[in-house]
């Protein structure tokens, strides 16, 4: 089963936020908008409009501010992408050219300033000062993020707590926050946004810690880049953090760091091999599985009902995840 059938039911909504991100698109400058185009029509799970909507689905649906709140972090989103295509030197995603590939680096980071811009833009709609104070922190550590991944790169002597941080800030605030503010949009009560905060925060964990396995287990065509593009990138992630604990793979690290600051192709494919034969895409796994079960408790004490039940499946599915 794939992920979106989960949640097939909320097409038309979801159609109406796909709508929405159109029109946002709609730059009066030329390359902006053939940019921003290209980025749209690459497509995406639209996993964060996805928690806005099931989180306010607990509480009293308001469709025009749930869709104000999804546009949003959506765009939020779209702009991290591209400004970490740049800061890899991508030139792919999800099997097609990056917006950085298409049109340079300074093109790029443009384009990811102006869409950032229009999230902003477009939460202006609703006045609830909570609902800007909450965007406006997660969006100033999302950026911190950003400094913070730059900074690890290439960095061998980075321990766990440092991946941690870096994909919390990644990924996980911006799926904590999604929930939480579909949540408060919603009418629910503050407990109720606290637990949809947590489970997006333990949620995002997961997915990016599973995420970082497949970097190294999937084929490129699954992937829509080449497998162990991360580590080529000098992003190190969890299981090169938990390999590095077994000798044999740890040498042939070093080996490969001594030849060269950072790694070829070649390199790559003996690292790839070598950490393949440590245990450390399971405990990868066994750690993701330690979130999903956070994330799942999170939920027990919100309403019962479909949304609901649509989010512990989302979970499931997240834990059984393999490609």
């Amino acid at each position: 089963m794939k992920l979106a059938r989960i949640y097939s039911f909320l097409k038309r909504d979801l159609d109406i936020i796909e709508e929405s991100l159109n029109e946002v698109f709609q730059a009066e400058h030329p390359i902006l908008h053939a940019a921003s185009t290209e980025l749209l029509k690459a497509g995406g799970k639209r996993i964060r409009p996805v928690f806005v909507i099931l989180s306010g689905q607990l509480g009293r649906y308001q469709p025009d501010r749930v869709k104000t709140v999804a546009v949003s972090l959506e765009l939020i989103h779209m702009a991290t992408l591209v400004h970490d295509d740049v800061i890899d030197d991508a030139s792919l995603r999800r099997g097609q050219p990056t917006i950085r590939e298409l049109y340079g680096n300074r093109v790029a980071m443009y384009t990811g300033d102006y869409i950032l811009a229009r999230a902003l833009e477009e939460i202006t709609q609703i006045e609830d000062a909570p609902v800007h104070q909450l965007l406006s922190r997660t969006i100033v550590e999302v950026c911190v993020g950003e400094i913070e991944q730059i900074k690890d790169k290439y960095n061998w002597d980075q321990g766990l707590r440092d991946y941690l941080r870096r994909i919390k800030r990644k990924t996980a605030l911006l799926i904590a926050t999604s929930c939480q503010l579909g949540a408060l949009v919603s009418d629910l009560t503050e407990a109720q946004a606290n637990n949809l905060y947590k489970y997006g925060y333990y949620i995002g964990m997961s997915y990016q810690i599973i995420d970082d396995i497949l970097d190294f287990t999937s084929t490129e065509k699954e992937l829509g880049k080449p497998s162990g593009s991360d580590l080529l990138q000098g992003n190190i992630t969890l299981p090169v953090l938990y390999a590095m604990k077994d000798k044999k793979f740890a040498s042939v690290l070093k080996s490969a760091i001594q030849a060269n600051d950072t790694l070829d192709e070649e390199q790559l494919g003996n690292i790839l091999y070598a950490l393949k034969n440590t245990d450390a895409i399971e405990q990868s796994y066994q750690l993701s599985e330690l979130y999903l079960q956070k994330a799942l408790k999170a939920l027990e004490e919100l309403p019962e009902g479909r949304a609901k039940h649509t989010l512990e499946n989302i979970a499931k599915y997240i834990g059984k995840r393999r490609s």
